[in-house]
C-alpha cells in the first residue's frame, strides 16, 4: 500500500493591520480598535499595511481620524483615516479644497430631524419672485433646488420633548461645499428660507457613480447685480 501523499506546503502569510472592532467615520482610533493579523500573501493587496514593511504602524495609527468606514476584519488601508496631528474633525475629514459651511435647521426644514451626519441632501430656497409680483401684483411664491446632493458632514442634536415624545433634533446642519456653493448658500440666506430634502442612499450612490449632480447643480443659481442690486437667478 503506498503511502498518503505529504501535506500541501502551508501558504506563504504575511501580517497586514486590520480593524477588531467597527470604526465608525469621524472615530478617533484606540490601541484596542486595531492589531495585526495574518493573511495570505499573494493575497496581501500592495495598500495593505504590513508589519514587515510598517512594524510601528498600530503607534502611528492610535489616535488618527477615521475617514472611511472600516468593517471588523478588514484591513486598514491609509485612505481609511486621517492624520489629523491637532486639527479638528471637522477639518480632518473634508476633502481637499472643499468647505464646511453651516445652516440653522429645524424639523420642518430639515426632513423632520431625520437627517444625519453622512447622509446626502438637496438645499432648498424658498423665496418671493419679486419680479413677476410687480408684474402682476399679486403675491408669488417659489422654491428651487439651489444645490444638489451634498454631503452632510455633522448635526449638531439636542433631545426636546414633542407631543409627550422624546426625539432628537438638530438645530444646525454643517455641509460640505466646494468654494462656489459656500457663496451660493450664503447669498440665498439673504433672499429667503433655507431647506433641507433628504436623498434617497441609493440616489447619492447612483448619481454619484454616473457622474451626474454629485456635487451641486451645475446649471445651478447665477447672480446677477444690476444697478447696485443683487440677485440670485435658477435656471433650468
Amino acid at each position: 500500500m503506498a503511502p498518503p501523499p505529504p501535506p500541501p506546503p502551508p501558504l506563504p502569510t504575511v501580517e497586514i493591520l486590520v480593524a477588531k472592532n467597527d470604526l465608525g467615520r469621524g472615530q478617533v482610533i484606540g490601541e484596542g480598535d486595531i492589531d495585526w493579523q495574518l493573511w495570505p500573501q499573494a493575497a496581501a493587496n500592495t495598500s495593505f499595511v504590513k508589519k514587515n514593511e510598517r512594524p510601528d504602524a498600530i503607534r502611528q495609527f492610535v489616535g488618527a481620524i477615521v475617514r472611511i468606514p472600516v468593517a471588523t476584519g478588514e484591513p486598514i488601508r491609509d485612505p481609511a483615516v486621517v492624520f489629523a496631528k491637532g486639527s479638528g474633525f471637522l477639518a480632518a475629514v473634508l476633502a481637499k479644497g472643499m468647505r464646511a459651511v453651516s445652516m440653522e435647521v429645524s424639523p420642518e426644514n430639515g426632513a423632520g430631524g431625520f437627517i444625519l451626519p453622512d447622509d446626502h441632501v438637496d438645499v432648498l430656497l424658498t423665496r418671493h419672485d419679486k419680479a413677476s409680483e410687480k408684474l402682476s401684483g399679486v403675491d408669488k411664491i417659489t422654491s428651487d433646488a439651489i444645490l444638489r446632493n451634498v454631503r452632510v458632514l455633522a448635526i449638531d442634536q439636542s433631545v426636546e420633548e414633542k407631543a409627550g415624545q422624546k426625539v432628537v433634533v438638530g438645530h444646525t446642519a454643517t455641509l460640505e461645499l466646494s468654494p462656489d456653493q459656500a457663496e451660493t448658500l450664503e447669498l440665498s440666506r439673504q433672499l429667503g428660507s433655507l431647506s433641507l430634502v433628504l436623498r434617497s442612499l441609493l440616489d447619492s450612490q447612483s448619481m454619484t457613480a454616473e457622474g451626474g449632480d454629485d456635487v451641486y447643480d451645475r446649471r445651478g443659481p447665477m447672480n446677477t447685480v444690476r444697478y447696485g442690486v443683487s440677485t440670485l437667478s435658477i435656471t433650468h
